[in-house]
């Protein structure tokens, strides 16, 4: 179905972009098939399907519910799952060229908080630096920056609000959502408004919340890996000409101007209600805000984590040791897409190739064929 992405306010359900998926059940509107854009009746008859039409209580059925903002939902908290687990393989790259302290990311540590999405995110990344030589009495920092050592409270606190999100999410699925309702066995309609978007939307709210602060934890270890200052005897912005050449000092450049763009969109939409018909509809959850700009906070999030696994693997070409078997495989996918940066190049195609690589999730599956699967909670 064609669908405009501007027209819900997420209550009284998605009731316009819903509308428009209905329409196809009469025959009309519009509808892709194959990738091209038809009238609603003849894309059904391409795809040889018959004009459903309407009976009793279908109409409402349809176009009632917060099915379109929850469906969306769905999909990006599976992506923000994947994401996430990448967000430990690049931590644990970035971790390993800084050689840092890693007695930080032990499971017991965790435990004795006892918040889940830490000790889940700890484990993944110590599964990650398994066999490293930094495990084998390298000398390292007493104590590294907050941005190395709480990287699994950080992350951890991501992967607790996806857990909750998820929870929410899941009961919508398999919930009734639409007004008026019918419940025949008790010879009764009751009418509420169980198409309120807001028990999915301010949980999502906070999902695209803590995507971006992942997003700004990764870009303060870029910044470390570029800051000769900070980066443990690492050339500065990763190039051995620095003066002559720039290195990878301008991929911090397009990391921040993301990382500010996903904190404009990290404001809640759940807030933002605005009334609408005659003020019969005087407050409303805004939810299909949250869906479209939580789109663009991942994609912008696979980006600049592509910048930081860029800035990591060339980072770990100028280590002599040995790394962990996560890092090796993560490194050599890597390596597929971007070359070593030795002489300065536009670095837009880099970036843009990144951003596939890590929304394709090329990086995690070949992690976890190296390693086994990581945790998800």
């Amino acid at each position: 179905p064609v669908v405009c992405q501007h027209g819900s306010v997420g209550a009284c359900g998605d009731l316009s972009p819903m509308s428009q998926i209905a329409l196809l059940m009469m025959g009309e509107g519009e509808a892709f098939f194959d990738g091209v854009r038809y009238p609603g009746k003849e894309a059904l008859a391409k795809a040889g399907i018959e004009v459903p039409g309407l009976k009793a209580r279908d109409g409402l059925a349809t176009i009632n519910g917060s099915n379109l903002l929850t469906a969306m939902a769905a999909i990006q908290l599976y992506e923000a799952e994947r994401f996430i687990k990448q967000a430990e393989i690049a931590a644990a790259m970035s971790l390993e060229a800084l050689m840092a302290n890693l007695k930080p990311y032990d499971e017991r540590l965790h435990k004795l908080r006892g918040f889940q999405g830490a000790v889940t995110s700890a484990g993944n990344i110590k599964k990650m630096i398994e066999d490293s030589d930094l495990l084998k009495g390298m000398k390292v920092k007493v104590q590294d920056a907050y941005s190395m050592r709480s990287t699994p409270q950080v992350i951890g606190a991501a992967r607790d609000q996806l857990r909750w999100a998820k929870s929410q999410v899941e009961v919508e699925l398999n919930g009734v959502g639409d007004n008026p309702i019918f419940l025949p066995d008790d010879g009764i309609v009751l009418t509420g408004a169980n198409f309120q978007g807001s028990p999915v939307c301010v949980p999502m709210d906070m999902v695209g919340a803590v995507i971006t602060m992942v997003c700004v934890l990764s870009e303060r270890r870029l910044n470390r890996l570029l800051n000769p200052a900070l980066s443990v005897g690492l050339p500065a912005f990763l190039t051995k000409g620095a003066g002559m050449f720039s290195g990878h000092m301008l991929s911090q450049y397009t990391a921040d101007m993301m990382i500010v763009e996903n904190r404009i969109l990290s404001t809640p939409a759940s807030i933002q209600s605005i009334p609408a018909a005659a003020d019969q509809e005087d407050f409303v959850s805004m939810g299909m805000n949250t869906s479209v700009k939580n789109r663009q906070i991942l994609e912008n999030a696979y980006g600049i984590l592509g910048i930081e696994f860029i800035a990591a693997t060339q980072a770990l070409d100028f280590r002599d040791f040995t790394p962990g078997k996560g890092t090796q495989a993560a490194h050599k996918a890597v390596r597929k897409v971007v070359e070593h940066l030795d002489v300065d190049r536009p670095l837009f195609d880099d970036h843009n190739n990144m951003m596939e690589l890590v929304k394709s999730r090329k990086i995690l599956h070949a992690v976890e064929e190296a390693i086994g699967e990581l945790k998800t909670y």
